[in-house]
């Protein structure tokens, strides 16, 4: 499989540390990439940066400013209706007191607004989605994969939105199972696709050292208990996409050990609606001890994969792969 590696900017120029990329092409020449950077994760400089590549050439990021002296993480773009850009955000310290919040963009992601909150006086801990993309649903919804981390308990959820995004209704949490050694999953992160039949489908990071999934078929607001698959997880951020011709692109650290190496750093595809993965390509190869290739962000348009992950917390990279 061919693909294109690219440096969205230069390595240490604009800050010390960055992590947690998303990307959103909005053609085939025009593309947003954003990231949290600063002098190390969860420090409160921590600001989200954007990027705009066009006619082939990433421009110098931008910082998402906020006046308040407190860290800010895992940005996710979505590309509205009316032709906007959102960007969600997470803000506050430690992770339990997450608020989420949001700036969109008129033109493109040349100019953003000032930041807002998404849901007021929300106490769950952060709304909207928390590291991977928004899916639009056949009927029309918008769905955000969500997940909280209070009292030590990661618990995911599904947000549910039916105006693009503007106001949102969470749904139960999904039951985690109990295993026998490990105890209960602790489980972050989903990530989300419908199928040919209208059910949703999640896969999630979890503290077992598999992924985890469940699935929904009324839309969002039930779902299953969730259950094992035969993914292996190291309790890293993975993200998967529905491509136009069915099937399903996983971007993930194929490791299976809870806090194991985040590399190497796989492609992998399914065909049969998300019951086995082979590995399609590999993004990144481990060549020395402490290298980190993670927290891949995947998306599909026009039958091209746009991906990004983070590359030794300096730099982030951004690919680029036709898959017809």
């Amino acid at each position: 499989m061919f693909y294109d590696k690219e440096f969205i900017f230069e390595n240490n120029k604009y800050f010390a540390s960055c992590h947690a990329s998303t990307v959103l092409p909005l053609s085939e020449d025009t593309v947003i990439s954003a990231w949290f950077g600063g002098s190390a994760e969860g420090k409160d400089d921590v600001r989200i940066y954007t990027s705009l590549r066009q006619n082939g050439c990433w421009q110098p990021p931008i910082a998402i400013v906020s006046d308040e002296n407190l860290p800010h993480w895992n940005p996710v773009l979505l590309h509205r209706l009316d032709g906007s850009v959102r960007l969600f955000y997470k803000r506050g310290k430690p992770i339990a007191s997450w608020v989420t919040m949001y700036s969109d963009s008129l033109d493109g992601g040349l100019t953003w607004s000032e930041g807002k909150i998404l849901v007021p006086d929300d106490t769950r801990g952060g709304r909207g989605p928390v590291k991977n993309k928004c899916i639009r649903t056949r009927e029309g919804l918008l769905l955000a994969p969500a997940s909280t981390e209070q009292h030590r308990q990661w618990r995911c959820f599904i947000d549910r939105s039916e105006d693009d995004g503007d106001t949102w209704t969470a749904a139960p949490y999904i039951v985690r199972p109990k295993n026998r050694i490990l105890g209960l999953a602790q489980m972050i992160q989903p990530t989300l696709w419908q199928d040919d039949d209208g059910i949703i489908h999640a896969l999630m990071r979890s503290n077992q050292g598999v992924v985890y999934q469940s699935r929904s078929g009324d839309g969002g607001r039930t779902w299953e208990k969730a259950e094992r698959t035969s993914l292996p997880n190291n309790n890293s951020g993975l993200d998967c996409v529905k491509s136009e011709d069915g099937r399903i692109w996983l971007a993930y650290n194929p490791v299976g050990k809870n806090w194991g190496e985040r590399t190497p750093l796989h492609l992998a595809v399914s065909e049969d609606n998300g019951k086995s993965f082979r590995t399609a390509a590999v993004l990144e190869e481990k060549t020395k001890d402490g290298e980190e290739f993670s927290y891949p962000a995947i998306t599909c348009l026009n039958h091209t994969l746009h991906i990004t992950y983070t590359y030794n917390r300096k730099q982030i990279v951004y690919r680029k792969i036709p898959i017809d």
